[in-house]
């Protein structure tokens, strides 16, 4: 049965097509809905609508619930249309009465996305911290390969020398703008949407102040109309964000793939972190690192699925949204285990120290040379030209390099600069503040 019940009866195959895999995905909402249904008891009790005795029974057994999802033992099934059935259905079949009250106030629109907003938020805690893991990994890289010569490409061309210094912290303040984005979309998801019932609110006296405390919420969507349309609205932003993290990693991996090859030989990869050939015996194939690439490829498509999926839905819920988790839900895991699994690769580079003897990186100095002439008075054009004619006559010879002086250069790259820009973004997310209050609500004895 299910919890819109009137009497008559939809097809079955019908009910199989729109409830889809809500019940697969829903697990994953299980402790959020748990958590949100014990807010919202709270607040019933406080405005009458739950004597004190069932309130009290009620947020007993919900902390009992919570708990065993956080261990792993409470299960959805199949025969529930999703986790708010599945949660009202526990709580009338073990309390009676208190649990078929449960569900006033409120409406599955914004119990659904009281639940995502949850999620949504301790994701993208769990994303951000390890960001600040690979961040610190790339720094440490960058400083100990401060001063080892790489060469830089444009076009796929070597073209002016540059370090490992800078590649690896590159990627570490790419991350700073991902970071960036993510606070972003925190502050979005943040944010109270309960109490907004179907989209126009409650004739009951809800208290949406309370529950936004007892939540952690930093705000609430104050409008009951928009509350719902941010349904989709904080999946995208979330989704590009994701997206931004994820072309981050899909370019560190593509330049790990492409510079540990025979060709370049700028990285060497361990064995234990790559595979072998079944007719090869000499390979060792930077499997890690394309997998990383191809899951991250496919998280940039994210933030176009859900255009496509909300782009023309009128103000108001729609079924449409329901897709959304099959989406994002995926992408997230996928995400998060990417990060981890370049933490793994950045960890194990092993970089080659001896590449600036190598003869075939000796143009790359042109410049070098040209800024020298400049300094001793060429003209830049002239100076130009000048070491244009020696590289096309076979006569160019590089002098010693010119020491670079500038932020961000090789002789100056702003390691102290990148740390401040990110640890600034990082304390101004307030992650704990959100952990400590759903800790507090549901293990008010730890």
């Amino acid at each position: 049965m299910t919890i819109w019940e009137k009497g008559s009866i939809t097809k079955k195959e019908v009910l199989r097509f729109t409830v889809g895999r809500d019940h697969e995905y829903d697990q994953q909402l299980l402790w959020a809905d748990l958590a949100g249904t014990t807010a919202h008891a709270m607040m019933l009790e406080k405005v009458g609508l739950l004597a004190p005795s069932e309130s009290k029974d009620l947020i007993a057994y919900l902390r009992a619930l919570y708990r065993e999802c956080i261990e792993g033992r409470l299960i959805i099934g199949k025969e529930h249309e999703d986790v708010h059935s599945f949660i009202e259905a526990t709580l009338s079949g073990k309390l009676g009465e208190a649990g078929q009250r449960i569900h006033a106030g409120r409406s599955r629109n914004d119990q659904v996305l009281l639940a995502l907003r949850l999620f949504m938020r301790k994701e993208i805690g769990e994303m951000i911290r390890n960001i600040d893991s690979l961040f610190g990994m790339l720094m440490q890289k960058s400083e100990s390969h401060r001063d080892h010569f790489m060469p830089g490409y444009t076009h796929m061309q070597a073209a002016m020398p540059s370090s490992f210094g800078l590649w690896f912290s590159a990627f570490a303040e790419s991350l700073t703008d991902d970071l960036r984005a993510l606070h972003y979309s925190y502050e979005m998801v943040n944010q109270n949407p309960l109490g907004s019932g179907a989209g126009y609110g409650s004739s009951f006296p809800v208290d949406r102040e309370l529950t936004t405390r007892l939540l952690g919420f930093h705000g609430m969507n104050v409008n009951s109309i928009y509350a719902q349309m941010t349904r989709g609205k904080a999946e995208k932003a979330l989704a590009a964000a994701m997206s931004s993290v994820a072309a981050t990693l899909s370019r560190l991996s593509g330049d790990v793939c492409l510079f540990s090859g025979e060709n370049f030989q700028f990285f060497r990869i361990p064995e234990e972190i790559t595979t072998g050939s079944s007719i090869m015996p000499h390979k060792q194939n930077p499997d890690l690192a394309e997998m990383i690439r191809a899951h991250c490829n496919l998280i940039q498509h994210l933030p176009c699925e859900l255009n496509a999926l909300t782009i023309n839905l009128p103000t108001g819920y729609h079924r449409d949204l329901q897709l959304t988790k099959e989406r994002l839900l995926p992408a997230i895991s996928s995400l998060k285990q990417c990060l981890a699994m370049t933490a793994l690769l950045v960890s194990h580079i092993q970089v080659s120290t001896r590449i600036g003897e190598d003869d075939r990186y000796r143009k790359i100095f042109s410049v070098e040379e040209i800024n020298r002439r400049v300094i001793e008075g060429t003209p830049f054009r002239e100076a130009y030209r000048q070491v244009a004619e020696d590289i096309r006559a076979g006569e160019f010879s590089p002098a010693p390099p010119l020491k670079h002086t500038h932020t961000g250069s090789t002789g100056n790259p702003g390691f102290q600069e990148i740390r401040g820009k990110f640890h600034d973004i990082y304390s101004r997310i307030p992650l704990r503040e959100a952990e400590e209050a759903i800790s507090k609500l549901m293990n008010p004895n730890s």
